[in-house]
């Protein structure tokens, strides 16, 4: 299996609402948190914050870790290690810069809303209210 290291950001205003993306793929669409592939010589951190700017328009500074998961992905042959670290909005706005074209729309969501939007990934990362207070964690999250 082929080893995919991804970054994502959880990053909350101070209204409490979240940054979510709108993601493509194929014809069909997804929402997640703004993230993808580390590339080559980048640390993680470097690939959170690259792709948050790419993605959303945002500068950001990491300030802290919520997640490490992983996921063999059967059909891809991929094993992916998945980091996602807490994150704040340091300036920009909105302004899908994806290189790749993958992002269909960006919004700052309350909580609600991120959780019908994502229901399985609202659970996994055990986003709440306050988000920026969750205990980091690591989850191996199965086969697909």
């Amino acid at each position: 299996m082929k080893r995919v290291d991804v970054a994502s950001a959880l990053i909350e205003d101070n209204s409490g609402n979240i940054l979510i993306v709108k993601n493509k793929k194929g014809d069909s669409f997804y929402w997640g948190l703004p993230g993808g592939a580390v590339e080559e010589g980048e640390t993680l951190e470097q690939a959170a914050i690259r792709e948050v700017k790419e993605e959303t328009g945002f500068n950001i500074v990491i300030t802290g870790l919520n997640s490490v998961r992983e996921m063999f992905f059967s059909e891809a042959k991929h094993h992916a290690v998945i980091v996602t670290f807490i994150a704040k909005v340091v300036d920009g706005t909105i302004d899908i810069m994806d290189p790749d074209n993958d992002i269909a729309e960006v919004k700052w969501a309350n909580i609600e809303t991120v959780k019908k939007l994502m229901p399985s990934l609202f659970d996994m990362l055990k986003i709440n209210s306050n988000a920026n207070k969750s205990m980091a964690f690591y989850a191996f999250e199965g086969v697909k």
